[in-house]
């Protein structure tokens, strides 16, 4: 399943400039997720992050595969057989969407490998490891040209 930037903007409740996700390319809903984040040198916090040494800052590569994980757990509240189309997913209110997404709770053990520059392309993967109550622990990372740049663990709580 692979929801294209215009779908995933309709699914969570993040837009410009702070919507991190460009396409997802793996969803199994409620459980896992593969995502894509192209960055470019357009982004607007490369102005003062830094001047003349672009990098992405760590904070904005956990809220990626923070949102990674919201677009994991909306799909969960859809049919198995939607039609993951933004115009599909237009139809859907927007409110009972947003209903979903849960909010970030806990950073744990989060390692950052290498940086992050523009004209990078970060693949983002997101694992559900274990649940109690509405809380979850997510396995996160994110890997440039197969090399690891952040790994960790997040736990999110879930709404809906």
């Amino acid at each position: 399943m692979r929801l294209e930037a215009q779908t995933i903007a309709r699914l969570l409740p993040h837009k410009y400039p702070f919507l991190l996700l460009d396409r997802v390319v793996e969803l199994v809903p409620g459980r896992s997720a593969v995502g894509i984040k192209n960055v470019t040198i357009n982004e607007p916090y490369f102005l003062g992050h830094f001047p003349g040494e672009p990098i992405v800052p760590g904070v904005l590569l956990v809220e990626s595969l923070a949102q990674l994980t919201a677009v994991m757990y909306c799909a969960e509240y859809f049919p198995d057989d939607m039609d993951w189309t933004a115009s599909r997913v237009a139809s859907v209110d927007p409110a009972e969407i947003a209903a979903h997404v849960g909010y970030l709770v806990a950073i744990k053990n989060m390692k950052f490998m290498q940086v992050v520059r523009p004209g990078d392309c970060l693949r983002l993967q997101v694992v559900k490891r274990g649940s109690f109550e509405n809380l979850s622990q997510i396995q996160v990372g994110a890997s440039v040209d197969g090399r690891p740049v952040v790994d960790g663990v997040i736990s999110v709580s879930q709404r809906g």
